[in-house]
Protein backbone atom coordinates (compact mmCIF):
# COMPACT_ATOMS: atom_id res chain seq x y z
CA UNK A 1 0.00 0.00 0.00
CA UNK A 2 1.54 3.33 -0.87
CA UNK A 3 1.50 6.46 0.76
CA UNK A 4 -1.66 7.78 -0.66
CA UNK A 5 -3.72 4.92 0.11
CA UNK A 6 -2.86 5.56 3.68
CA UNK A 7 -3.31 9.12 4.18
CA UNK A 8 -6.30 10.11 6.36
CA UNK A 9 -7.32 5.67 6.37
CA UNK A 10 -5.89 4.78 9.37
CA UNK A 11 -3.56 2.48 7.47
CA UNK A 12 -0.20 2.48 7.50
CA UNK A 13 2.73 -0.15 7.52
CA UNK A 14 4.07 -0.53 10.87
CA UNK A 15 7.36 0.35 11.76
CA UNK A 16 9.75 -2.83 10.80
CA UNK A 17 6.99 -4.56 9.60
CA UNK A 18 7.95 -7.08 6.67
CA UNK A 19 5.59 -8.52 4.55
CA UNK A 20 5.73 -10.79 2.16
CA UNK A 21 3.66 -13.19 -0.78
CA UNK A 22 2.38 -16.61 0.11
CA UNK A 23 3.52 -19.43 -1.78
CA UNK A 24 1.24 -20.60 -4.52
CA UNK A 25 -1.58 -17.94 -3.36
CA UNK A 26 -2.16 -14.39 -3.87
CA UNK A 27 -2.30 -13.70 0.57
CA UNK A 28 0.40 -11.98 2.03
CA UNK A 29 2.22 -13.07 5.19
CA UNK A 30 3.33 -10.96 8.36
CA UNK A 31 5.06 -12.25 11.60
CA UNK A 32 3.91 -11.66 14.57
CA UNK A 33 4.25 -12.54 18.27
CA UNK A 34 6.80 -15.02 16.74
CA UNK A 35 4.14 -17.17 14.70
CA UNK A 36 3.70 -16.45 10.95
CA UNK A 37 0.29 -15.00 10.19
CA UNK A 38 -1.40 -15.10 6.57
CA UNK A 39 -3.83 -12.60 5.21
CA UNK A 40 -6.18 -11.50 2.76
CA UNK A 41 -5.65 -7.16 2.28
CA UNK A 42 -7.97 -5.51 -0.04
CA UNK A 43 -9.08 -2.11 -0.39
CA UNK A 44 -8.32 1.52 1.08
CA UNK A 45 -10.15 4.04 3.97
CA UNK A 46 -10.55 2.69 7.40
CA UNK A 47 -9.55 -0.16 8.59
CA UNK A 48 -11.86 -3.19 9.09
CA UNK A 49 -10.55 -6.25 10.55
CA UNK A 50 -12.40 -9.84 10.01
CA UNK A 51 -12.05 -12.39 12.26
CA UNK A 52 -13.17 -16.02 11.58
CA UNK A 53 -14.22 -18.93 13.65
CA UNK A 54 -12.48 -22.14 14.61
CA UNK A 55 -13.59 -24.62 11.89
CA UNK A 56 -12.45 -21.73 9.04
CA UNK A 57 -10.33 -18.99 7.83
CA UNK A 58 -9.76 -16.06 6.25
CA UNK A 59 -11.33 -17.44 2.78
CA UNK A 60 -15.26 -17.89 4.69
CA UNK A 61 -15.02 -13.74 4.44
CA UNK A 62 -14.53 -13.87 0.85
CA UNK A 63 -18.29 -12.26 -0.15
CA UNK A 64 -17.16 -9.50 2.95
CA UNK A 65 -13.97 -8.62 1.41
CA UNK A 66 -15.68 -8.17 -1.61
CA UNK A 67 -18.51 -5.79 -0.53
CA UNK A 68 -16.89 -4.02 2.02
CA UNK A 69 -13.91 -3.42 0.12
CA UNK A 70 -14.86 -0.52 -1.41
CA UNK A 71 -15.05 2.04 1.53
CA UNK A 72 -12.93 0.26 4.26
CA UNK A 73 -9.39 -1.29 4.08
CA UNK A 74 -10.48 -4.68 4.57
CA UNK A 75 -7.89 -7.13 6.69
CA UNK A 76 -9.04 -10.86 6.87
CA UNK A 77 -6.58 -12.99 8.61
CA UNK A 78 -5.69 -16.61 8.78
CA UNK A 79 -5.49 -17.22 12.79
CA UNK A 80 -2.85 -19.28 13.96
CA UNK A 81 -3.37 -22.56 13.39
CA UNK A 82 -5.96 -22.14 10.17
CA UNK A 83 -5.46 -21.35 6.70
CA UNK A 84 -1.69 -20.44 5.53
CA UNK A 85 -0.59 -19.28 9.03
CA UNK A 86 1.56 -21.40 11.31
CA UNK A 87 0.23 -23.40 14.14
CA UNK A 88 0.20 -22.41 17.91
CA UNK A 89 2.43 -24.09 20.70
CA UNK A 90 -0.01 -26.70 22.15
CA UNK A 91 -1.25 -24.49 25.44
CA UNK A 92 -2.02 -21.52 23.09
CA UNK A 93 -5.21 -19.76 24.33
CA UNK A 94 -7.57 -17.19 23.69
CA UNK A 95 -4.88 -14.36 25.59
CA UNK A 96 -2.29 -15.75 23.25
CA UNK A 97 -4.85 -15.32 20.51
CA UNK A 98 -5.35 -11.52 21.42
CA UNK A 99 -1.54 -11.06 22.21
CA UNK A 100 -1.10 -12.30 18.60
CA UNK A 101 -3.68 -10.53 17.07
CA UNK A 102 -2.48 -7.18 18.36
CA UNK A 103 0.48 -7.65 17.64
CA UNK A 104 -0.54 -8.22 13.90
CA UNK A 105 -2.48 -5.07 14.11
CA UNK A 106 0.20 -3.37 15.06
CA UNK A 107 2.76 -4.62 12.65
CA UNK A 108 0.26 -3.55 9.51
CA UNK A 109 -0.14 0.30 11.13
CA UNK A 110 -3.91 -0.40 11.46
CA UNK A 111 -5.25 2.30 13.77
CA UNK A 112 -7.79 1.82 15.39
CA UNK A 113 -9.86 -0.84 13.39
CA UNK A 114 -13.58 -1.55 12.75
CA UNK A 115 -13.24 -5.84 14.17
CA UNK A 116 -15.49 -8.09 13.21
CA UNK A 117 -15.49 -11.59 14.62
CA UNK A 118 -18.08 -14.37 13.90
CA UNK A 119 -18.17 -17.34 16.48
CA UNK A 120 -14.43 -18.11 17.55
CA UNK A 121 -13.44 -15.20 16.27
CA UNK A 122 -16.52 -12.80 18.33
CA UNK A 123 -14.99 -13.93 21.58
CA UNK A 124 -11.65 -13.11 20.18
CA UNK A 125 -12.59 -10.35 19.49
CA UNK A 126 -13.87 -9.66 23.41
CA UNK A 127 -10.70 -10.87 24.50
CA UNK A 128 -8.71 -8.17 22.42
CA UNK A 129 -10.94 -5.52 23.88
CA UNK A 130 -10.18 -6.95 27.26
CA UNK A 131 -6.76 -7.18 26.88
CA UNK A 132 -6.12 -4.16 24.21
CA UNK A 133 -9.07 -2.08 24.69
CA UNK A 134 -7.65 1.12 22.60
CA UNK A 135 -7.28 -0.93 20.04
CA UNK A 136 -10.94 -1.37 18.75
CA UNK A 137 -12.75 1.47 17.33
CA UNK A 138 -16.02 -0.52 17.52
CA UNK A 139 -17.18 -4.26 17.35
CA UNK A 140 -19.09 -6.59 14.93
CA UNK A 141 -19.92 -9.89 17.08
CA UNK A 142 -21.65 -12.14 14.43
CA UNK A 143 -22.83 -15.72 16.11
CA UNK A 144 -20.78 -14.90 19.21
CA UNK A 145 -20.20 -16.37 22.36
CA UNK A 146 -18.96 -14.90 26.02
CA UNK A 147 -16.71 -17.77 25.47
CA UNK A 148 -18.19 -21.13 25.97
CA UNK A 149 -18.12 -21.36 29.83
CA UNK A 150 -18.96 -18.07 29.57
CA UNK A 151 -22.23 -18.59 27.66
CA UNK A 152 -22.95 -22.18 27.88
CA UNK A 153 -24.33 -24.69 30.38
CA UNK A 154 -20.84 -26.58 32.00
CA UNK A 155 -22.61 -29.73 30.66
CA UNK A 156 -22.82 -28.28 27.18
CA UNK A 157 -19.13 -26.66 27.34
CA UNK A 158 -17.68 -30.04 27.92
CA UNK A 159 -20.47 -32.48 25.39
CA UNK A 160 -18.38 -29.60 22.70
CA UNK A 161 -15.10 -29.93 23.56
CA UNK A 162 -14.81 -33.71 23.64
CA UNK A 163 -16.49 -33.84 19.79
CA UNK A 164 -14.71 -30.98 19.05
CA UNK A 165 -11.46 -33.01 19.85
CA UNK A 166 -12.69 -36.47 18.96
CA UNK A 167 -13.15 -34.62 15.30
CA UNK A 168 -9.89 -33.42 15.46
CA UNK A 169 -7.95 -36.38 15.49
CA UNK A 170 -10.82 -37.58 12.81
CA UNK A 171 -9.97 -37.91 8.68
CA UNK A 172 -10.67 -34.41 7.63
CA UNK A 173 -13.82 -35.86 5.74
CA UNK A 174 -15.52 -37.48 8.56
CA UNK A 175 -14.49 -34.06 10.42
CA UNK A 176 -16.52 -32.47 7.86
CA UNK A 177 -19.41 -34.48 8.21
CA UNK A 178 -19.61 -34.60 11.91
CA UNK A 179 -19.07 -31.00 12.36
CA UNK A 180 -20.91 -29.19 9.28
CA UNK A 181 -24.58 -29.88 9.49
CA UNK A 182 -24.71 -27.48 12.99
CA UNK A 183 -23.37 -24.68 11.07
CA UNK A 184 -26.58 -23.78 8.52
CA UNK A 185 -30.22 -22.93 9.23
CA UNK A 186 -32.12 -25.86 7.77
CA UNK A 187 -32.40 -24.73 4.36
CA UNK A 188 -29.26 -23.06 3.52
CA UNK A 189 -28.13 -22.11 -0.08
CA UNK A 190 -26.39 -25.04 -1.51
CA UNK A 191 -23.39 -23.49 -3.31
CA UNK A 192 -23.19 -21.70 0.23
CA UNK A 193 -22.69 -24.87 2.42
CA UNK A 194 -20.48 -26.40 -0.50
CA UNK A 195 -18.00 -23.42 -0.52
CA UNK A 196 -17.66 -23.90 3.67
CA UNK A 197 -17.39 -27.52 3.27
CA UNK A 198 -14.22 -26.67 1.10
CA UNK A 199 -12.89 -24.45 3.51
CA UNK A 200 -13.33 -26.89 6.90
CA UNK A 201 -11.32 -29.73 4.75
CA UNK A 202 -8.72 -27.58 5.11
CA UNK A 203 -8.67 -27.27 9.16
CA UNK A 204 -5.70 -27.53 10.81
CA UNK A 205 -6.01 -30.16 13.63
CA UNK A 206 -3.49 -28.73 16.06
CA UNK A 207 -5.69 -24.89 15.41
CA UNK A 208 -8.73 -26.52 15.88
CA UNK A 209 -7.58 -27.93 19.40
CA UNK A 210 -6.55 -24.95 20.28
CA UNK A 211 -9.42 -22.75 19.55
CA UNK A 212 -11.74 -25.26 21.02
CA UNK A 213 -10.22 -25.33 24.48
CA UNK A 214 -9.60 -21.25 24.19
CA UNK A 215 -13.44 -21.59 24.33
CA UNK A 216 -14.33 -24.14 26.21
CA UNK A 217 -11.85 -22.17 29.01
CA UNK A 218 -13.07 -18.66 28.55
CA UNK A 219 -15.79 -17.31 30.41
CA UNK A 220 -15.90 -13.40 29.48
CA UNK A 221 -18.69 -12.00 30.76
CA UNK A 222 -16.49 -9.88 32.79
CA UNK A 223 -15.44 -7.18 30.21
CA UNK A 224 -18.84 -7.31 29.02
CA UNK A 225 -19.99 -4.43 31.21
CA UNK A 226 -17.04 -2.48 30.26
CA UNK A 227 -17.46 -2.02 26.81
CA UNK A 228 -17.56 1.33 25.78
CA UNK A 229 -17.15 1.15 22.06
CA UNK A 230 -20.27 1.10 19.29
CA UNK A 231 -20.97 -2.82 19.52
CA UNK A 232 -23.34 -4.57 17.03
CA UNK A 233 -24.27 -8.28 17.62
CA UNK A 234 -25.60 -10.19 14.94
CA UNK A 235 -27.47 -13.54 14.77
CA UNK A 236 -29.71 -15.76 12.96
CA UNK A 237 -32.35 -16.90 13.96
CA UNK A 238 -31.95 -20.81 13.25
CA UNK A 239 -28.25 -20.74 15.10
CA UNK A 240 -28.18 -24.32 16.69
CA UNK A 241 -24.81 -23.20 18.21
CA UNK A 242 -25.24 -19.63 19.93
CA UNK A 243 -28.36 -19.51 20.17
CA UNK A 244 -30.74 -16.15 20.78
CA UNK A 245 -30.77 -16.79 24.32
CA UNK A 246 -26.99 -16.67 24.12
CA UNK A 247 -27.34 -13.19 21.92
CA UNK A 248 -29.71 -11.57 24.71
CA UNK A 249 -27.53 -12.33 27.86
CA UNK A 250 -24.27 -10.59 25.79
CA UNK A 251 -26.62 -7.97 24.66
CA UNK A 252 -27.96 -7.50 28.06
CA UNK A 253 -24.67 -6.98 29.58
CA UNK A 254 -22.90 -4.68 26.94
CA UNK A 255 -24.17 -1.43 27.35
CA UNK A 256 -26.14 0.44 24.42
CA UNK A 257 -25.22 -2.53 22.49
CA UNK A 258 -27.34 -3.07 19.25
CA UNK A 259 -29.06 -6.54 18.52
CA UNK A 260 -29.87 -7.64 15.11
CA UNK A 261 -31.39 -10.72 14.23
CA UNK A 262 -31.79 -12.46 10.60
CA UNK A 263 -34.43 -14.41 9.81
CA UNK A 264 -33.80 -18.07 8.52
CA UNK A 265 -30.23 -17.78 8.73
CA UNK A 266 -27.88 -20.37 10.95
CA UNK A 267 -24.54 -20.07 12.44
CA UNK A 268 -22.51 -19.06 9.54
CA UNK A 269 -24.50 -15.72 9.03
CA UNK A 270 -21.46 -14.33 6.89
CA UNK A 271 -21.43 -17.45 4.93
CA UNK A 272 -25.07 -18.35 4.26
CA UNK A 273 -26.71 -14.82 4.13
CA UNK A 274 -23.66 -12.36 3.18
CA UNK A 275 -26.38 -9.48 1.60
CA UNK A 276 -28.16 -8.90 4.59
CA UNK A 277 -24.80 -9.40 6.43
CA UNK A 278 -22.77 -7.11 4.76
CA UNK A 279 -26.10 -4.19 4.72
CA UNK A 280 -26.39 -4.26 8.56
CA UNK A 281 -22.45 -3.99 8.99
CA UNK A 282 -22.07 -1.33 6.31
CA UNK A 283 -25.09 0.60 7.84
CA UNK A 284 -23.50 0.07 11.51
CA UNK A 285 -20.01 1.22 10.59
CA UNK A 286 -21.51 4.09 8.89
CA UNK A 287 -23.33 5.02 11.68
CA UNK A 288 -20.27 5.22 14.24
Amino acid sequence: MGPDDATGSGVSEGVGARVRRSDGDDMDVIEADGLEIAFDRRGSGPPLVLLHGFVGHSREWRRQIDGLSDVYTVVAWDAPGAGRSTDPPEMFRLPDYADCLAAFIDALGLLRPHVVGLSFGGALALELYRRHPTIPKSLVLASAYAGWAGSLSDEVTEQRLRATLQAAEAPSDQRVQSMIPGMFSSSPPAESVEEFRGIMLEIHPAGLRAMARSLAEADLRDVLPRITVPTLLLYGDQDGRASLAVAEDIHSRIPASRLVVMPGVGHMSSVEAPEPFNAEVRGFLTST
